[in-house]
């Protein structure tokens, strides 16, 4: 007689059924901890991916190349380091980066100074602080191209309103266009005048976490608006200037649209002479007048390397300030 075994207990399948929900409990639990931030943050990783590093990347594998619009198959020509070799023996290159430089320099130096200023003094309990808050930022929302089209009126050579004003004071006729040193300074005022607000903003917003017990001290110990600025706001600014000089470097050298439009022609040559083309109108001269294609993508990767450099330069300076400090 065969015997029946007998069914199992409903019992143990209840007791493993809450375990099992505990498991799972701890798991989701675990998850949202640890990998739901990833999700959040991935949209900006893949937009990076697709709109960042693959373009860093294929502009790469073009400077090992030869391609130009009037060769045919010569996107797949490989050359090395050729077009390199070729960029360090190109004036083209060295002036538009000579320009790049000097303009940024006569740009950004008074810019962030007077941005820091301008922090200070809006810092200040006055009337009317919100609206002149706002109106500082006006210059940088105001359209780029606009912008370069109304200052290259304003240092026209004959109907300029800056030579004008220049006539009434007993000084010539600057051709502000043609000179080197001229359009480099007329450049830097578009520039300061573009961007003094946005870092000003920048250094306000710093400020607010500055006590405002040191400002009524200095108050009191008889400190004028020139030592307390000196004493307590750069002092305070000091991370804050740190990067705002990294990110106006970094605009310097991808410095484009001002220098495009301020030349009447809006070519890319910036000027008969290139007296103030950039580096990124270099970069579209090769690109789209000459059809150059991996020669410019070698410029792109010069200026991305520049970045890089320039970066690191602040980044070890700021490190020795703060140590000093």
């Amino acid at each position: 007689m065969a015997v029946i075994a007998p069914p199992p207990v409903l019992s143990e399948q209840r007791d493993t059924e809450p375990v099992k929900v505990e498991r799972w409990s701890q798991l989701r639990r675990r998850f949202d901890v640890s990998g739901t931030p990833y999700l959040y943050i991935a949209p900006f990783f893949v937009v990076f991916a697709a709109f960042g590093l693959f373009p860093l990347l294929y502009t790469g594998w073009m400077t090992l190349t030869q391609w130009n619009r009037d060769i045919p198959g010569s996107d797949h020509t490989f050359v090395g380091l050729n077009n390199f070799v070729r960029l360090i023996q190109d004036d083209y290159f060295w002036n538009a980066l000579r320009n790049t430089a000097a303009i940024g320099l006569l740009g950004t130096v008074p810019q962030l100074l007077l941005a820091m200023w301008i922090a200070h003094l809006l810092h200040r309990r006055m009337r009317g602080r919100t609206l002149l808050r706002m109106g500082v930022l006006l210059p940088n929302i105001t359209s780029v191209a606009a912008v370069g089209v109304i200052f290259a009126q304003l240092f026209g050579r004959d109907l300029g309103l800056i030579n004008w004003v220049l006539s009434l004071v007993g000084l010539g006729k600057v051709d502000w266009q043609s000179g080197t040193w001229q359009s480099w300074v007329a450049l830097a005022v578009i520039l300061t005048w573009r961007w003094t607000g946005y870092n000003a903003l920048i250094y306000l917003a710093a400020l607010q976490a500055v006590s405002d017990d040191l400002y009524e001290a200095a108050d009191l110990d008889g400190a004028g608006q020139f030592r307390k600025f000196r004493t307590i706001t750069v002092p305070a600014l000091r991370p804050t200037i740190i990067f705002s000089v990294i990110m106006s470097t970094i605009g310097t050298i991808q410095l484009f649209t001002e220098p495009l439009m301020f030349n009447p022609g809006m070519s890319p040559t910036g000027g008969d002479s290139r007296q103030f083309q950039t580096l990124a109108m270099y970069v579209y001269e090769q690109f789209w007048t000459h059809g150059k294609y991996s020669y410019a993508a070698t410029v792109s990767w010069a200026m991305f390397l520049i970045i890089v450099l320039a970066v690191g330069a602040n980044y070890l300076l700021s490190r020795r300030i703060r140590s000093s400090s």
